[in-house]
């Protein structure tokens, strides 16, 4: 099977799994999943890839495999810290729940071919520069310091361009009928805020991309493989919303993980020419950072309720 079939196959399956997941699943949904079916929807997803990384085995050998499941556990680590600033642009925008499923999808739909740019052109890059290779693991160690030192999120889609844009080209209305992300008021089209918030959520997610793109790259330039793994990550990346902001206190130091990773996969680049380390060892060392970071978040939470429950129990109380 030639490159350019398994390219087409496989972009033909993930269409085919959108249109299942809107048309099917999803058909007419008008409001937030709950907690257990973004749970149950996440572990789907996350199966999902990992029976692909099983068929990648099978294809291309157990490096690509490892590969991708490294790829695609960064992935998954650094949408969780996105879904966050997605959360805090619902709520600037003031977006009901049962809209925000909606926006998400399309968001999705918009992010794969920005992916697919941004993944070609830094292969590219990293392929004819090798110096490009010590710029994203710097760009990485950076981002990661940034994330790690940083405790508070603020946000201005205001000052988004995106967003800056439209409103030049189209007029706005306050006016949004079923969902709709265009409609015609005394015979001109308008943007309705449903519009507004996914112009957002899409020039976001071009900036997330600049720090996830290289971050894979960091462990393997086989297009093809970081390509999917951005890809399964993303597909995901609905229901992973709608878990984590469910269960947004219990990850407390969930953050500090994923600053810990950029900060290994920027180091790891940078010191892959003199000192490469193992696509094995990477997925290990990724896997044991974010596993720490969730069971201290846990941990303290179980504290903090049991010290509660204690003072809380006692006489004089």
């Amino acid at each position: 099977m030639s490159e350019i079939v398994i390219w087409i196959v496989f972009n033909a399956f993930i269409v085919a799994l959108l249109a299942l997941d809107l048309g099917v699943f999803h058909r007419g949904m008008r409001r937030r999943p709950s907690l257990a079916e973004s749970l149950l929807a996440s572990a789907l997803w996350v199966l999902l890839a990992a029976a692909f990384a099983v068929l990648l085995h099978g294809w291309q050998g157990r490096a690509a495999a490892l590969e991708f499941s490294t790829g695609y556990l960064i992935e998954l680590s650094l949408s969780a810290d996105n879904v966050f600033i997605f959360y805090l642009i619902f709520r600037y925008f003031r977006l009901e729940e049962a809209a925000q499923y909606r926006v998400l999808f399309w968001g999705v739909i918009g992010a794969i071919p920005m992916r697919a740019a941004i993944i070609f052109v830094g292969v590219g890059l990293m392929r004819r520069f090798y110096w490009v290779i010590y710029a994203f693991g710097a760009l990485l160690v950076v981002s990661g310091l940034r994330l790690l030192f940083h405790h508070g999120v603020g946000i201005d889609p205001e000052k988004n361009p995106g967003l800056r844009l439209v409103r030049r080209v189209l007029p706005t209305t306050s006016a949004n009928p079923d969902g709709r992300f265009l409609v015609r008021e005394d015979g001109h089209l308008r943007a309705t805020s449903l519009l507004l918030v996914l112009v957002v959520v899409e020039t976001t997610d071009v900036i997330f991309a600049v720090d996830s793109v290289p971050a894979v790259l960091s462990i393997t330039q086989n297009t093809f493989v970081v390509y999917a793994s951005n890809i399964f990550a993303i597909l995901g990346l609905r229901s992973l919303f709608f878990a984590l902001i469910s269960l947004m206190d219990v990850f407390e130091y969930l953050h500090y993980g994923i600053a810990c990773v950029l900060l290994f996969v920027g180091v790891k680049l940078m010191l892959s020419h003199h000192y490469p380390i193992g696509t094995g060892t990477s997925l290990a060392s990724i896997g044991v950072i974010l596993l720490i970071t969730i069971i201290a978040s846990i941990l303290h939470r179980d504290g903090e309720n049991g010290g509660l429950t204690a003072s809380g129990g006692g006489p004089g109380s």
